[in-house]
């Protein structure tokens, strides 16, 4: 596997050694000893996956404290851009993010470590997604930010007027408001 740092400390984009032939192709998605020796020891305990049609926006979302959770995303079929952002209080890129687009033709993963808002734009007509995610989700511990904070300013490549939200996710603060409950 390749791992292409980024902008954010911690945030990576691994790019998975892929072997094709007439049949289709073969790819590790994950293997613990690499990805250990590659990016460190992360205990994944719970997979989910999704599936989104083209527009829906997801996010930005993260869980506070001790159900802070790591992250590492993938693209099954369809195309997304995935988007991480920096919310760890202290941090030289706080409030920064980063974005890859994310395909079951590119087999990008992106892995985000506790601390980082994230969401996703599906690019496609539909789109499966899955995660691993290194700690249980707590809704006690749930917190989100505008997907549209016009201070992060992300390009999530659908236009305005074909973004399909959640009621959930419609009305989420901005990162500045809810500054006072972030590590």
């Amino acid at each position: 596997m390749i791992i292409i740092k980024t902008g954010i400390e911690g945030v990576v984009i691994i790019e998975p050694r892929v072997f094709p032939d007439p049949r289709g192709y073969f790819f590790e998605s994950y293997n613990r000893k690499a990805f250990e020796e590659a990016v460190g020891h992360v205990d994944f305990v719970q997979d989910n996956e999704s599936r989104s049609s083209y527009g829906v926006v997801r996010g930005l979302h993260f869980q506070k404290g001790e159900h802070a959770q790591a992250k590492l995303v993938r693209v099954v079929s369809g195309s997304v851009l995935d988007v991480a952002v920096d919310i760890r209080k202290g941090s030289p890129t706080f409030g920064k993010h980063v974005a890859v687009e994310l395909s079951g033709e590119n087999h990008l993963q992106f892995f985000l470590p506790r601390g980082m808002a994230h969401g996703f734009s599906v690019l496609s007509k539909e789109a499966v997604f899955q995660y691993k995610c290194d700690n249980f989700y707590c809704p006690a511990s749930e917190g989100a930010i505008a997907w549209d904070d016009p201070e992060i300013g992300i390009d999530w490549r659908i236009p305005k007027e074909d973004v399909i939200l959640s009621e959930k996710d419609s009305h989420h603060p901005l990162l500045s408001e809810i500054y006072d409950i972030l590590l």
